[in-house]
């Protein structure tokens, strides 16, 4: 391609939309985490998952574009009413009809449990499932963390798994010496309503999961995941460390000893 050509190419609209998105280390969070967990649902599906609930579905996309490995999953996303509806409208509005196998459960966990919710759809709690929740443990206090953990392990046989993100709750500190482009996008969630509240330390994160019981698979922080997915740096991504990616799986209740 000529010089002239490649400028031109670069300067697309599109082009520079797509430099911008990769500079940004939210963007970045985004795409690792997605990759992550599906490339974990695919192994669990493999190993006789049937079920997938997304919890804070938001405006998730894989049930749209779902690959023929999931071809047979019973898919459930678990939002706010009012959050599903948007969703929901905007789906209509581009024309897009919702799979037979997605179910919406529509609620609101901060008052009701996850299990009683999933309790209203055709979800089938004694069937292996696999569980996502991203991007929302942030918004959370930790109370409402842990509850939210522990749920999950109650909703599942043993050997379900979970894949969540948090943040490292260092950078939540107000002494935290944070980068400018943090400070920015915490300032602007908060004036949206939607503060940032808590993250997880990852040296406790094991001890708190097996309480809430779950058991640790794997954890990795922002730098981790893009050099597992992009250590070249091919496609351009900027990420943070303070971002963490966890796997668990639901650990076998304890069998009682007699007296």
């Amino acid at each position: 391609m000529p010089p002239t050509a490649r400028l031109k190419a670069a300067a697309a609209p599109e082009a520079l939309l797509g430099q911008s998105l990769r500079a940004n280390a939210a963007y970045a969070g985004v795409i690792l985490r997605t990759r992550y967990t599906e490339d974990a649902l695919e192994a669990a599906v493999k190993q006789g998952v049937t079920q997938y609930v997304i919890i804070g579905a938001g405006f998730d996309s894989f049930a749209y574009r779902r690959p023929d490995w999931a071809a047979k999953l019973a898919i459930f996303e678990v939002d706010h009413p009012a959050t599903q509806a948007v969703k929901r409208q905007r789906l209509a509005e581009c024309g897009v009809d919702a799979p037979a196998s997605v179910e919406f459960v529509a609620t609101d966990l901060s008052v009701e449990n996850l299990g009683a919710a999933l309790a209203r759809s055709s979800f089938q709690p004694a069937q292996p499932t696999f569980f996502s929740w991203l991007g929302v443990t942030i918004y959370l206090t930790q109370e409402a963390n842990l509850s939210a953990l522990r749920a999950i392990a109650l909703c599942a046989p043993a050997g379900s798994e979970l894949v969540f993100t948090y943040v490292d709750q260092k950078v939540l500190d107000p002494d935290a010496v944070v980068t400018e482009a943090f400070h920015k996008q915490k300032a602007a969630v908060s004036s949206a309503g939607e503060p940032f509240l808590s993250g997880f330390d990852p040296h406790m994160l094991g001890e708190q999961l097996r309480a809430g019981g779950l058991l640790l698979l794997e954890d990795l922080n922002g730098i981790q995941a893009l050099a597992k997915y992009d250590a070249s740096g091919v496609n351009g991504l900027r990420t943070a460390g303070a971002w963490h990616i966890a796997h668990a799986r639901v650990a076998p209740i304890p069998a009682r000893t007699s007296v």
